[in-house]
Formats: C-alpha cells, sequence, structure tokens
C-alpha cells in the first residue's frame, strides 16, 4: 500500500446478491464481487489510477446486505453523490452501492476493529419454490427447532472454536468471543414463494475464521436432526478436544447482514 503512494481514501457501503459469483477475491477464469467492482471503477474512473481494498472476504454464492470496500486514489472525487450515482448506474444488477464518504490516511479498512453480523437463513419439512435457493436454505428433515436454540446459545462468550475453522493450522488464534448467536424466526426476509415459516441463525463477532458459521450451522442442524446432542456441542467449545464437526451447510443461506467499524 505504502508503494502506491495513494493520496484520496473513501470509504463505500456495498450491498450485493451473491448467488452467482465465485466469492470476493479475484481469481482467474471465474466471475467474482471483486473483479466485477473493479471493472466498474476501471470505467467510471476512465483509467485513473485506483486501487480497492474489502474489509474481508465471502465465499462463493454467500450475499451482503451490507459490507464496505476502500477506495484510494491519486485525484480527488469532485462530488460524491454523483459518484455513487455513476458507480450504480453501471454496476450489475446484483450489486448495489449504499455510501460514500471520504475518511483519512490513518483508516485501514482491514486493521479497523469492527462488528460483523452474519445471518443464516432457512427453512425445513419441504421442498420449497426454487426462487428461494439464491438466499434461503431447504432441510428437507424435520428439525428440533427448540433444540437448535438452546444449542446456538452456547456459542455465545469467549471459546476455543478451532473445531469451527475449515482445514485449521497448528498457529492459528482459536480462542475468540462471539457477541451474539441465536436462532429466531425470520421476519426480515419475506417473498411471496417463500415458506410460511422459515428461520434465521443470528451471529454478531469482531472476526470469523473460514467457513466457521457455516459450521458452526451445520453442527446446529445435525443438532435438530438428532445426530449431535447440546453435550456435543460443549465439549466440542473446549481446548484440545478431538471432536469433529464437518458438516458445512450450504453457503447460498448465508448473509453479512451488517458491519459497524469501531
Amino acid at each position: 500500500m505504502n508503494s502506491f503512494n495513494k493520496k484520496f481514501f473513501y470509504l463505500i457501503t456495498i450491498q450485493y446478491l451473491g448467488y452467482r459469483f465465485h466469492g470476493w477475491q479475484k481469481q482467474p477464469d471465474v466471475k467474482t464481487l471483486h473483479l466485477m467492482v473493479d471493472r466498474t471503477f476501471n470505467f467510471i474512473l476512465e483509467g485513473k489510477r485506483f486501487k480497492s481494498l474489502a474489509s474481508g472476504r465471502t465465499d462463493a454464492m454467500v450475499s451482503a446486505e451490507e459490507t464496505a470496500i476502500e477506495l484510494f486514489l491519486y485525484e480527488p472525487l469532485e462530488d460524491l453523490e454523483e459518484f455513487l450515482r455513476l458507480f450504480n448506474t453501471n454496476l450489475p444488477q446484483d450489486i448495489r452501492a449504499l455510501t460514500i464518504k471520504e475518511v483519512d490516511a490513518d483508516f485501514n479498512i482491514i486493521n479497523t476493529p469492527k462488528v460483523k453480523e452474519y445471518l443464516y437463513l432457512f427453512a425445513f419439512g419441504d421442498k420449497f419454490h426454487p426462487f428461494c435457493a439464491a438466499i434461503l436454505t431447504t432441510i428437507l428433515d424435520d428439525l428440533d427447532i427448540d433444540s437448535m436454540k438452546r444449542g446456538a446459545k452456547l456459542f455465545e462468550g469467549q471459546h476455543y472454536l478451532k473445531t469451527y475453522c475449515y482445514k485449521p493450522s497448528d498457529t492459528g488464534i482459536y480462542n475468540r468471543e462471539i457477541l451474539t448467536c441465536e436462532i429466531v424466526q425470520n421476519s426480515i426476509y419475506t417473498a411471496n414463494f417463500f415458506p410460511k415459516q422459515s428461520y434465521l441463525l443470528r451471529v454478531r463477532g469482531q472476526g470469523f475464521m473460514r467457513n466457521q458459521i457455516r459450521l458452526m450451522m451445520g453442527t446446529l442442524i445435525d443438532l435438530g436432526k438428532g445426530k449431535h446432542t447440546l453435550e456435543d456441542i460443549k465439549a466440542s467449545l473446549e481446548p484440545d478436544n478431538t471432536i469433529k464437526m464437518d458438516y458445512i451447510a450450504p453457503a447460498s443461506g448465508l448473509i453479512l447482514k451488517q458491519i459497524s467499524f469501531e
């Protein structure tokens, strides 16, 4: 970043439907969110040098109600609202910019402390309308929702979460705090093709590991099916446990709801 000698810094919040994208990070030969965002910047900035960084990555098919990117420029933007309008005009339909503001050089989108809130949307017990697939996971089996609600609460607080990291290393930081973890009835997302009853897992915290929330959700689904017990989850949160929780819930049910910089 220092070698780029950037002088002007802008924080932009965006939202997107991730269903047709291979996640945020640019990758060869696939369509990613960062690729589409940078293509749009390149077009509306008419080839001027820029760099963009995201506050974090999302996996393929994961959506976001609100996330943030930082735009670095050599020349200032004269009219932020006009730039936001132009950005939205040229973004694809499944990406929308929400806000833009100038920040100073001391702001670091990666290292500035932040709280993220994720939602995982699901329904169970039937085969539902195919249009649901983009943001809602269908579990065909019946689930014990009351047990899943109790299980979700077990994740709240400070715990050892290595079990809930995909391919963890021996040097990772696994003692982490989850501020909120609860399963509630979904009243946020509605559509005439949605099932009559759906639910969401709400998780808030400062940092999440690879596939952590999807592993937590997969564990809660298995709990709801009777494949795990509450005692299994309690034990999985203790240091040096050998319990394997390997069901990763489908990505398309996961939504980054909100990001708050401290």
